[in-house]
């Protein structure tokens, strides 16, 4: 993905209400068709308000279609980071993203 012109603490700061999520784990397509996409957070997911982190909070699970994501993106980062797939050698070279309405749609107990 290209990077954009935004930074994560300019996309923070612009956040009203939202959740700062560091990385996804497990993540798979269960509906190839629609391309939606299941996963869960790890190493770290922030409450936002009013442009300040709040606190952390337990992990969540997110169940949306990457279209209607893609569609809800409204920032993008300057700045790309390698991230390393956790089950294998793959790795992606992405920038942050600010996304709109995510579907949440589970927690954990940790």
């Amino acid at each position: 993905m290209a990077a954009g012109d935004s930074s994560v603490e300019e996309m923070i700061k612009n956040t009203k209400k939202g959740l700062l999520v560091t990385r996804f784990h497990y993540t798979h397509c269960p509906e190839p068709r629609e391309v939606v996409m299941t996963g869960t957070t790890r190493d770290g997911i922030f409450f936002i308000e009013n442009g300040k982190i709040k606190h952390s909070v337990m992990n969540m699970r997110l169940t949306d279609s990457v279209l209607r994501m893609l569609n809800n993106v409204d920032k993008i980062s300057s700045e790309r980071k390698l991230q390393r797939d956790w089950w294998s050698t793959f790795t992606s070279f992405l920038p942050a993203i600010h996304v709109t309405n995510v579907k949440w749609t589970g927690s954990t107990s940790f």
